[in-house]
This record gives structure tokens, sequence and C-alpha cells, in this order.
């Protein structure tokens, strides 16, 4: 099933506002400003220097989440306009907006923006509206769409007469679970109640109910979750039958899609699921680092390469893809909210150091070098509002395993590489085109900050005063580095992925520290160490193992980085499943959820 075959879940086009840029602020956008990228190895993630840049940031970037949530109930709006005004606020928010809000404030109040008793009476507003709000009663999960105004769930878009089917998303669940985690230990000492009534709405939910312990048979044995479901057949939707995964016995209809791959946001769903015994560990390593390498996954966007490991006698092939001499295990559309999002409340770089130790930073310089290679002069990929209105799916398109990936540019610029020796038709097509309007947008900035402080502030810092994308409420959500054309707009997801990296970076970390207790780190830390992941930096000059470029081949037909090949295992899984078929199962439709929530304004 393929993106576009979501769009009826939510319908509509947003329409957003275009900052009118001064001439000579576009001709300034045109000169490219310098970008260092170096591929042989990770850059310092000390961001004590900047704190002057950062403190002033968080606090224009409150004003916008401050603008976007009612007193009365303390859930934001989806989105705002630029100016700030109360009345542009949209009329939906979603749990992931809540999760994000929530740890907003706890950062905000541990870097001093928000006084202490502001942060509790925010929060316990918040809180309070939660335990209210209608609910799947066999899960204790929250459905995707709310009014702001008033907690009760959308059965209609706000204005208009369109059905919104109730539908009950794994990743928002998540986030907002994770920012409930998270508030019970902000408060343990100085609110104890207030911590007690978080943890309850917590425990509540049950997240046993997205995983099909079944996966996808023989391709991944240990089983994944769902994108979600619904406890109605949903009109005009697809949709797969089946009993409730947690035993609840109620059918409910879940997305013929799951979460399917390991760089993907989704994983912060699968993080609590393990932690409260409701998702079994062996779930952690049961996701695609890649598809398989052999020719029969040619439609993927690079063949990888990598080979066989197994964990705790589960077998999976650990492959990656190549940018700049780099390997790295690529998400689902090269964007960065997918690889890097769940870093900033859990130390996955620190618990898995020979798996997202090396892919975290490879990450960001594969991006770094993206906005080099392609001359935009700024970097920082992942889905936002479109400059010219609506919103997009913007990445690294090399970086991402959907074949027609994610642009980085306006003009959805393909960049299509020769897959190795398969000859498979059409490909190569497009190894090294040129690339237009690149558009970046701050958030996918601040996800890099730990891990190469001085060239996140330096690239924000071009983005604020070359570019001009800066308002009344922080970084404008997106920017055309080429037209100067701005999304004059904030999106409160994007803004507390803002707040939450600065609020680490100046707090000690402390977002992280309440989310990844002793409890969390006992059941996760030691599966993340078992993980070894086929990433690796470019070799020196000097040396002569050079990791493949991208189209050089990988896997089976190229470089074999692991002791095992995984040439047997892709062709006995080609002959269990028809290649075609992957292009409907593999990804998972990664952004169903936040592209669909982020549509809406």
């Amino acid at each position: 099933m393929s993106i576009r075959a979501w769009s009826a879940i939510v319908a509509t086009v947003v329409t957003t506002t275009v900052l009118a840029v001064a001439p000579q602020a576009v001709a300034r956008a045109a000169q490219p400003t310098p970008i260092a990228v170096d591929v042989h190895g990770p850059a310092s993630g000390d961001a004590r220097p900047y704190a002057d840049d950062l403190r002033r940031w968080a606090r224009d970037t409150w004003r916008s989440l401050e603008a976007m949530t009612p007193a009365s109930t303390g859930l934001p709006a989806d989105s705002v306009d630029g100016d700030l005004s109360l009345a542009s606020r949209s009329g939906h928010t979603s749990p992931t907006n809540i999760g994000g809000y929530l740890w907003s404030v706890l950062a905000m109040r541990d870097v001093g923006v928000v006084a202490d008793a502001e942060a509790r009476d925010r929060v316990a507003t918040t809180v309070a509206t939660l335990e209210t709000m209608e609910r799947h009663a066999g899960s204790g999960m929250f459905y995707n769409w709310y009014d702001p105004a008033t907690g009760a769930k959308l059965t209609s878009w706000p204005g208009e007469t369109t059905v919104v089917n109730p539908f009950l998303s794994t990743v928002d669940n998540g986030w907002l679970a994770a920012a409930l985690r998270m508030v019970e230990r902000a408060f343990l000492e100085s609110d104890p109640e207030l911590a007690v009534r978080a943890r309850a709405v917590y425990d509540a939910m049950d997240f046993g109910v997205f995983f099909d312990r079944q996966g996808k048979q023989p391709l991944l044995p240990a089983g994944t979750n769902r994108g979600g479901f619904w406890d109605a057949e949903p009109e005009d939707q697809a949709s797969c039958p089946a009993n409730a995964y947690n035993g609840g016995g109620a059918t409910l209809w879940y997305t013929c899609h799951h979460y399917d791959t390991t760089v993907s946001e989704s994983r912060i769903a699968t993080y609590p699921g393990i932690a409260n015994g409701q998702i079994p560990a062996s779930g952690f390593f049961g996701t695609f680092r890649t598809i398989p390498a052999g020719c029969d996954w040619s439609w993927q966007e690079q063949q990888p390469s990598g080979g066989d490991r197994s964990y705790d006698g589960l077998t999976v092939f650990e492959g990656a893809y190549g940018y700049g001499g780099m390997r790295f295990v690529p998400s689902w559309g090269g964007s960065m909210f997918e690889a890097l999002m769940p870093a900033l409340l859990v130390p996955e770089e620190e618990w898995g150091p020979d798996s997202w130790g090396l892919n975290h930073p490879i990450t960001v310089a594969v991006q770094e070098k993206h906005g080099l290679d392609a001359g935009y002069g700024y970097w920082g990929f992942s889905p936002a509002s479109d400059p010219r209105g609506g919103y997009a799916e913007y990445g690294v398109d090399l970086a991402g395993m959907r074949p027609d990936g994610y642009s980085s540019d306006q003009e959805r610029t393909d960049q299509d590489v020769p897959y190795g020796e398969c000859g498979a038709t059409g490909r190569g097509s497009a190894p090294d085109p040129a690339f237009g309007d690149g558009v970046v947008t701050p958030h996918a900035a601040f996800l890099a900050l730990r891990f190469d402080a001085a060239g996140t502030v330096s690239n924000l810092r071009g983005i604020e005063s070359g570019l001009h994308a800066y308002g009344p409420g922080g970084f404008f959500d997106a920017v055309a580095v080429r037209s100067g054309t701005i999304a004059e707009r904030y999106l409160s997801l994007d803004q507390s992925m803002v707040l939450a990296a600065i609020g680490n970076a100046l707090a000690g970390d402390a977002l992280r520290g309440y989310f990844a207790d002793k409890d969390m780190e006992a059941a996760l830390r030691p599966l993340m160490a078992q993980q070894v992941f086929s990433a690796a930096w470019a070799p020196r000059p000097a040396d002569p193992a050079a990791a493949p470029e991208p189209g050089q081949g990988g896997g089976a037909l190229g470089t074999t980085v692991l002791a095992a090949s995984g040439s047997d295992r892709s062709a006995a899984l080609s002959a269990a499943i028809p290649a075609a078929c992957v292009v409907v199962i593999a990804g998972g439709l990664l952004l169903l959820t936040r592209r669909r929530a982020r549509q809406r304004g």
C-alpha cells in the first residue's frame, strides 16, 4: 500500500502563509554558506560555547507553544500562524503534540525560561484534561484527533463535514506515554500527587495491543508493531481485522502495514512496551535494518552491504547503505526525525555504542554532506511545511529505503543510482542530478545538536540571519534556500523537538533522565549493547578498506562487513514472498500519522 493510499485519513491541504522576503535577503539566500563536514569521524557535541544563542532561541520558541495552547485545557493546537495570533490556532491536536508540549514545559522549567510554579500548573492542567478524554477501553490508548479547546474526540474536521474515522496510532501514543513517564519522574519529589496521576494514565496504556507477534513470516519472525488500529471498521480505508493483539477479545481493524524498519521514530512505542512487559524483548531486534541485498529486492534505493548476525537465536540481516564513503543504516524516507527524534529522550548512542553510537552521528554527517553536495549551503531535511503551501516530506533521497525517496528540494529531484551488478531495469538513471531549491527545516538541525554542536549552531545562525527564517516564535517551520521562500508557520511537534534539544543541551540531559530511568535502562540497555550495525565512518585516505559508494553494490554482491553473507537468506526469502509485495509492506508507512496530523491547519 502506498502512502498516497492513506490520503483519505486526513484529506486536506494546509494553506501556508508565505513570508515576503526582501530582494537583498533572497540574494543572500542564493549564496551558499560554507559547510564543514568530516566524513571520517564524529564531531563534538559540546554545546556550552553556544549557550547564549540556545537560550535566546528557547525563549522565542516557547512563545509559539504558549500561543498554541489554551490555558483551560493545556492541549496544544497542531499549528499557529507566524504572527502567533490566537485566531490562527488549528482546531485539532494529537497525542504526539500533547506529549511534546509536556516535555517542552519540563525543558523550559529546567533551563529557567518557565518558573517552577507555572510549569507545575501547566502540566497539572494537561494531565487533568487527559484524565477526562475519551480513550479506547480495551487498551487505554488515546485516539489520534482531539479538539484542543475542549479535549473532545474529533469525529469530523473542525469547520467541515469530512468524517474522521477515529484512529489509534502506535507512534503517537508512544510519544504521549514517554511524556507521561517523564512527568512522573520530574515531579516525584516536588509534587508526588501529580506524579502519581501522570503514572496512572501511563499505566493504563497497553502497547501489546499494537504488537503483531506473527509479524511478517518469514521476513520478520520476531513480530513487529502495526501502524495502529480503528475500533470500528473505517469508511473508505483499507484495514485488516483481527482479534486485539493484547488479548482483549474484541475485533479491531488494524492498518495493513507494519512499522518494520529499525531506523524509525516508531521505536519510541517499542521501548515502553518492552519495559512494561507488553512487547517481548525479541521485538527489539525484529525489524529491517535494510531490505535484503539480493537482486530480487532491487526496488529499494540502494543495494545494501552487510551480512547476517544472530541475537538471542534470531538471525537478522545487518545491512547498510553508503554515502560519501560512510556506511549507515537508513530510515524509510531519509529524514532526520525518523533517525534522531527518539534520541531526544533515550541515550541510544550510549547504550548501543556499536549501533546507534555510530549511526546517529553518521546520519548527521550524511545530511551535512548532502547540503554541501547539492550546493544548498544549509542542511536539515525532514518532513515540514512546504514553503509554497501545504506540507511535504523532505529528506536525503539516498539515505532512505523508499524507492521514490523523500526529496530535498522543491523540484522533487530524484537521485537514482545503479543497483550493483543486478542490471535492474531503469536503475542508475540519475546518479548525479542537479538539485534545485532545497528546503531545510530548523527542527532537523536541532536534532543534530548533540552530535555536531558547532555545525548545528553555524547552520542555524545562517538560517536565521542569512535566510531570515525567524519570527516572534523562533525559527519558522521551513525555508527554501535558493528562492528564500519561507513557510511562516509554527508546528507544535517541530517546536517541541527544538525545545527538547535545547533543554538537553543546557540542563545536562534532564529530559533523557526523566524518561530513561533505572527500569527503562534495565530493560533496554542490554538489548542495545548486543546490537552491532554495519555502520562505519569513511576510512581515512591511508586506509585502503574504503566503504562502497552508492550504486557500487554490497551485501551478497559487494563488500560483506560481517562474517556471514546474506545471499542465501535473501534467496530463500525471495522464494517465500514475491519481491513486488515488499513494496507494499516494507517501510511501514512511517510518517502516516505524523504527516497527516501536520497537514491539518
